[in-house]
């Protein structure tokens, strides 16, 4: 008996939290290549309806990147309660940087065709976070009619891992910006010995239907406000040709200055050339 007590014990398997975040990420990849056809069963696969109801809710999802950008993360070891805290500190960021809301119409009658001044507005929409399974992702991806194969492989290459999505309700710099900077505070700092650690990485967005990077999200972020961006548009414009030159050219758009340079002058040379009426 004492003999049996004595035998050494089984090493432990190393924890799921302990592991390193190459590990995590290879466990599930977002995979856009055709299913495996097996032997006797009925192609395109039909799935129970749990798992239906996911690729249905990531079809949504992808469809409504037209309209609703999709900013992506990758996600390791984030608790619950570490979860529902960020999902606060979004909407607090978030709601700074909101859109003053439009009075609703829905309580609009004919005996008050006005909205009275002190009904109160509705609350604008939030930004929206939510933690992904990243083969329904794929499966979703996969079959989306509105992605052709080289923006399924870029959505794809950056879905890969444990997978959280973050919905913003329209493209808002500003508001992107606060996100953002919430979303890096939520991550603890590493100490100076390796162990494991929450963490959310930016990995890329979807706006507009397209595949976006990292750093390209970033550089969105930094904008002003689209109503300011329309201003600034209109004003350029309908500013006089010359001016208008020096300002693409100041702005980094040198060679398309110097293609309108090239094309006023090939205009005037045309009205020279012509013969008076």
């Amino acid at each position: 008996m004492l003999s049996s007590l004595a035998k050494p014990l089984r090493a432990a398997c190393p924890s799921a939290s302990l592991a390193g975040p190459s590990t995590i990420a290879k466990r599930t990849a977002a995979s856009v290549a055709p299913p495996y056809a097996f032997p006797g069963k009925a192609m395109p696969r039909k799935y129970p309806e749990r798992k239906r109801f996911k690729v249905d809710e990531y079809t949504r999802l992808l469809s409504s990147s037209k309209t609703h950008p999709l900013i992506l993360f990758r996600h390791i070891d984030f608790s619950v309660p570490r979860l529902l805290q960020l999902r606060k500190d979004i909407a607090a960021a978030a709601l700074k940087h909101a859109p003053k809301p439009k009075p609703s119409l829905a309580a609009l009658t004919p005996a008050r065709p006005h909205p009275h001044p002190n009904s109160p507005a509705p609350p604008p929409p939030l930004p929206q976070f939510v933690i992904a399974s990243t083969a329904f992702f794929g499966v979703a991806l996969r079959q989306h009619p509105d992605f052709d194969d080289t923006a399924r492989e870029a959505i794809a290459q950056m879905a890969g891992g444990t997978l959280a999505v973050l919905t913003f309700p329209e493209l808002n710099p500003p508001q992107l910006l606060a996100v953002l900077a919430a979303v890096a505070r939520a991550v603890p700092p590493r100490g100076a010995r390796p162990r494991a650690a929450p963490d959310l990485a930016l990995v890329g967005a979807v706006i507009e239907g397209r595949a976006v990077r990292v750093e390209d999200v970033r550089s969105v972020a930094q904008l002003p406000d689209l109503e300011t961006l329309r201003a600034q548009i209109v004003g350029l414009l309908s500013a006089p040709a010359g001016q208008l030159s020096a300002v693409l050219g100041e702005a980094g758009g040198a060679k398309l200055a110097r293609t309108l340079k090239g094309l006023e002058k090939s205009l005037e040379e045309g009205q020279s050339d012509a013969p008076p009426p």
